[in-house]
């Protein structure tokens, strides 16, 4: 291995364990429901997200109310997958000059990536530009 490589694994395991103790002091504290400091940055953000989802956050969420949110969540995205793959070709994001993928292709991938059984039937970047890559497929992951 080149140092180049050795130079990047420390680092990230530097930045790693430099990071470990502040986020899991933060994630404790907003688990136990007390303000932190990002509360006055991300809460109305947070309150609008609830608002469009119709989400009351001081009432409990039986698991029929989670299943249709959870259904919803991913039949949306299912589509915006769908759209992605299709407009690939006027999207950014394309510097092979990819055209659309084809409507059965571009279902049957939305569908796969959707329900986590990622399969594919198509070859990588000879079939999918950067874009739908990286905003239509990781998504899911």
């Amino acid at each position: 291995m080149t140092a180049q490589g050795w130079f990047l694994i420390l680092g990230f395991t530097a930045i790693l364990l430099a990071l470990a103790k502040p986020l899991g002091l933060w994630l404790f504290a907003l688990y136990e429901g007390r303000r932190t400091p990002l509360h006055r940055m991300l809460g109305p953000a947070e309150r609008g997200f609830y608002a469009l989802a119709g989400v009351d956050p001081a009432r409990e969420q039986g698991w029929r109310r989670y299943a249709v949110h959870m259904l919803v969540f991913n039949a949306g995205l299912m589509l915006f997958t769908y759209a992605v793959l299709r407009l690939q070709a006027v999207l950014p994001g394309n510097p092979q000059g990819l055209g659309p993928v084809g409507e059965h292709l571009s279902f049957n991938t939305a569908i796969s990536f959707t329900a986590n059984t990622n399969w594919q039937s198509y070859g990588g970047e000879g079939t999918m530009s950067n874009l739908s890559q990286m905003l239509g497929l990781t998504i899911h992951n």
